[in-house]
């Protein structure tokens, strides 16, 4: 029996030494397949660098021989970009893309790497990164990007039987193995094998991460139910419901540079993606460029709809005071946030739409020059409600007035034929001895019957008022009066616009990305349809973190496929957060009386609550908590609040003992270190440590504190204040 057992230890022991040195082959073979890779990409540097200074060099010189053979004639310069040069340019900003993307490659070309047969033919391996290189002698591309149709099995697909959808339709594969690589500087750190999809160990380490001052992209570790949504087909709405720390607004953007790759002709400098604040949009300025995709147009709710509007910035209250507002419990403010992002209020909007344009019907006249009529009023009826009934209103007036300007003129120029026909009669006339004694006082009749004309043209000109167009405030002032603009009017007097106007939005844009769409109207989502016209949208957001009132208990995100009937409508549902831990996600939930959220199993610390009495207890509370975070590593803590009011008072005791950072404007940047601010500010964010400052006054359900604990990654600490600190 013992030798059985010393035998099979024996055994152990040889498995356990071959396994190793089977390792240490498979790692020695793969850093030489890294150095090969990392010796092309560098060939390939060399190659774009002497390529683009080839380039360079020739658009300068054919700039400066156009100059000087055309120096005499302008007009000539101007002119003088040919196409071969376009073309060289074009060339340029392509190498120059080509070359930023190796130079990226040189640190860590590749993450994943596959083994596959298609149709039992040959086994091929491909292995995956953030950008695609195919050297130049070749065809067959050293590395693929993740964007590719076939990249989809890396995240999807276990090992055997699997498909990804092709440009020709669905391909059929067999998957023999799955590898992830770590690769740091261009060395090969470890490389794991997994099954089914990104391994946990990568996983983990990506998430174990600190969060810098900026959201980053996830390439390495997308996890399936994130990629289907990444590579769902442009022309429909992707409706994505996300718990916080979901990935919701990281999705949204991969989806933005998945589809710019696979659609770039059709989509290039047409998207658009629109966030809630500027606060926000700093935060994920970065995403789409370390992706290869730059200037896409990205911009607040607020900046889209003072494009079209004649009003500025200042004209609309601003996102603090609003949400003070609520967060104060303002019952008449809510109730007209209620009332203004309800049905009812379209419906209102329609209404008063009507009554604009009846108005108009009922001002038409019959159109007068001098005592002539020029137009009936049931002449202009009938271009009204039958020739342009198609038209907007205000465009219609326009075309009406046109053609009435039109129909006068004609009458003019037909009554000064006839004073110059009667004037050249009247000097026939005339002896040559009468021509003498009359022929100034007939110069001066004609002319002054030619004033009296332009005069009565002028007249009748001023007297079509019923056709000008009556500004857009003063018609929604009809139900809005003198209140000062919220974001909640923004979206009716856009509506008003373009049924009044037509109004269109001067960029072409065929895809919309919208950012925390819980917090939009209805309104909201038909203006954006209607002034982009755009046939696919991607729609991110969280039931759960809308702070702003609703009138009804569905969300408008919720009921998207109601709004749009004529593009396909797909929901999604994220239950799994990937940002915070165990611990920090069961307390969040706690706020929210469900426990919708399926916690990634990342543990870490317990989540601390402290009640403080004084100004001394909170300050050294924090000071002390900071300290904590920072020799753990921790390099971003917010110090979140409810409310400006304390956001700007504990920014105020803090700063007496230590630095911290105060974001109490909407436009501020956030730079990462210690930054107090409010929760509507902090939605959207993420920090490694988050110190929650907390009144205390629980509710049944405080969605504010939701967004508040759910910002936070590694630790979260409560503290609690009295509603008044002691002397």
């Amino acid at each position: 029996m013992e030798r059985n057992d010393e035998r099979g230890n024996r055994n152990t022991e040889i498995n356990r030494i071959v396994e190793e040195k089977n390792k240490v082959e498979e790692y020695e073979k793969e850093s030489l397949k890294l150095k090969g890779v990392l010796d092309i990409i560098n060939r390939e540097i060399i190659q774009c660098v002497n390529k683009k200074k080839e380039i360079s060099e020739y658009i300068v010189k054919e700039r400066e021989r156009k100059v000087e053979d055309y120096e005499d004639d302008e007009d000539k310069v101007i002119d003088y970009f040919d196409h071969e040069t376009y073309v060289k340019e074009e060339t340029y900003k392509i190498i120059y893309k080509k070359l930023k993307e190796m130079n990226v490659l040189l640190g860590s070309p590749y993450f994943g790497r596959i083994d596959f047969d298609e149709n039992d033919e040959a086994k091929d391996t491909i292995y995956i990164g953030r950008f695609g290189v195919t050297p130049v002698d070749s065809y067959e591309p050293l590395i693929v990007d993740w964007r590719a149709p076939i990249a989809s099995i890396f995240y999807t697909s276990s090992l055997g039987k699997a498909k990804y959808k092709a440009p020709m339709g669905e391909v059929e594969v067999n998957i023999d193995k799955k590898r992830q690589y770590v690769i740091k500087k261009g060395i090969l750190q470890g490389f794991f094998d997994s099954e089914v999809d990104v391994k946990d160990e990568i996983l983990q380490m990506v998430l174990s991460k600190n969060s810098g001052d900026k959201l980053r992209d996830i390439i390495m570790t997308i996890q399936s139910e994130q990629d289907n949504i990444i590579r769902q087909g442009r022309n429909k709405i992707s409706v994505v419901n996300g718990v916080a720390g979901s990935g919701k607004t990281t999705i949204a953007l991969h989806r933005v540079a998945y589809l710019l790759y696979n659609y770039r002709n059709i989509l290039q400098d047409k998207v658009l993606i629109i966030g809630p604040n500027p606060v926000f949009m700093e935060y994920i300025k970065n995403v789409l460029p370390s992706l290869g995709e730059e200037n896409v147009r990205q911009e607040t709710f607020l900046d889209f709809a003072l494009e079209m509007l004649p009003l500025d910035t200042y004209d609309v209250m601003s996102t603090k005071n609003y949400m003070e507002k609520i967060l104060q419990n303002n019952s008449e403010f809510i109730e007209d946030i209620k009332y203004k992002t309800s049905d009812r209020y379209i419906e209102v909007l329609n209404k008063l739409i009507s009554e604009v344009e009846e108005s108009y019907k009922n001002n038409i006249k019959d159109v007068f020059y001098g005592d002539r009529k020029a137009l009936s009023r049931e002449e202009v009826m009938e271009l009204f409600t039958d020739y342009y009934g198609y038209m907007s209103l205000y465009r219609r007036n326009n075309k009406i007035r046109r053609i009435i300007f039109g129909k006068l003129k004609d009458i003019r120029d037909e009554i000064f034929r006839k004073i110059q026909k009667d004037y050249e009669e009247a000097v026939k006339n005339c002896s040559k001895e009468e021509l003498n004694v009359k022929g100034n006082e007939l110069i001066f009749q004609r002319k002054l019957k030619i004033r009296e004309t332009i005069k009565k043209l002028m007249e009748t000109k001023k007297e079509l008022t019923w056709l000008d167009n009556m500004n857009i405030l003063e018609v929604y002032k009809k139900i809005n009066g003198d209140k000062m603009y919220t974001i909640d009017d923004l979206a009716p007097l856009i509506y008003i616009k373009i049924r009044l106007d037509g109004l269109k939005f001067e960029h072409e844009i065929k895809h919309v990305v919208i950012d925390e769409a819980q917090d939009y109207s209805k309104l909201q989502f038909i203006i954006i349809r209607k002034l982009t016209k755009c046939l696919g949208m991607t729609v991110v957001g969280d039931t759960n973190q809308r702070l702003i009132p609703k009138f009804q208990d569905k969300l408008a995100m919720e009921e998207i496929d109601s709004i749009f009937d004529d593009i396909p409508v797909e929901m999604f549902k994220l239950n799994k957060s990937y940002r915070s831990t165990a611990e920090i996600m069961k307390y969040a939930n706690d706020f929210i009386n469900e426990d919708s959220s399926v916690p990634m199993v990342r543990s870490g610390d317990k989540v601390e609550r402290t009640y403080v009495s004084s100004k001394e207890q909170f300050i050294d509370t924090v000071a002390d908590e900071i300290s904590k975070m920072k020799k753990e590593g921790l390099e971003t803590i917010g110090i979140v609040c409810e409310n400006m009011t304390d956001t700007e008072y504990c920014g105020k005791l803090l700063k007496t003992k230590i630095h911290v950072n105060i974001i109490d404007k909407e436009n501020q940047i956030y730079t990462g270190g210690e930054t107090v601010m409010p929760s509507y500010f902090a939605k959207g964010l993420e920090f490694d440590g988050v110190i929650i400052v907390d009144r205390g006054k629980r509710e049944k359900e405080d969605r504010t504190l939701y967004v508040m604990a759910t910002r936070a990654l590694h630790r979260l600490h409560d503290i609690i204040l009295p509603e008044k600190f002691e002397d």
